[in-house]
């Protein structure tokens, strides 16, 4: 309370109007129903606050007078949405931070394969493959959440997971985090986690040599 003092109303001429606040100093400061801000007469003994001005012979006088029940009230509201809106920058940096994150995991993990078929231990068709689905499971995402939006026919949360164990994971987590669609379900999201195992499981069958020359004759 800025320029703000506390004082106790401590006489009170109803039928002339005004009274006097005594100060937290001991000073008895004149004040006129005008300047009392709440929608009633003031009583004797209630704490108040308000602010030190002049009238206009110059004599001091409380200015602004207001309930300190309301005044607490009020900053009680104020502290309370700046705590809220300080909680919600908390989690827009954090939401933020995970999509850095995911994003340098999706391009890391691409970046590996590009690597692999590089040095050819790897065929650039299942890069291929991978961004391919990487790109339609992430427009299926989209769609989805298009179609809950608008209650529009919805994609079966199956056919989400097939691409993604098919290869389309990292458009998947992509979409989980720039979407915001499907992130928050906890069955969705350990099924989720789930074919990421089973696909990482099959590439690695695959870097063994196990199945690559049918792939590619496949492809």
């Amino acid at each position: 309370m800025v320029n703000k003092q506390q004082g106790t109303v401590k006489k009170w001429q109803d039928d002339k109007g005004f009274g006097f606040i005594e100060t937290e100093t001991g000073e008895s400061v004149f004040f006129h129903v005008s300047e009392f801000k709440a929608q009633r007469r003031p009583n004797v003994g209630e704490q108040v606050v308000f602010s030190i001005g002049q009238d206009a012979e110059g004599r001091r006088r409380a200015k602004k007078v207001q309930e300190l029940g309301f005044v607490q009230q009020k900053m009680a509201q104020k502290n309370k949405q700046i705590r809220q809106r300080n909680a919600k920058r908390s989690v827009q940096a954090e939401f933020e931070a995970r999509q850095k994150k995911r994003s340098f995991l999706g391009l890391a993990f691409y970046g590996v394969l590009a690597l692999l078929a590089a040095t050819g231990k790897l065929s650039w068709l299942v890069v291929g493959w991978y961004a391919a689905l990487g790109l339609i499971t992430y427009i299926m995402y989209a769609k989805d959440k298009a179609a809950a939006q608008n209650g529009d026919w919805r994609t079966p949360e199956s056919t989400l997971h097939v691409l993604s164990a098919l290869g389309g994971w990292v458009g998947a987590l992509l979409a989980q985090t720039y979407l915001r669609h499907k992130s928050q379900k906890p069955e969705f999201r350990v099924t989720y986690y789930l074919t990421v195992v089973v696909n990482m499981a099959g590439l690695l069958f695959l870097l063994a040599g196990g199945g690559l020359a049918f792939l590619e004759r496949l492809l």
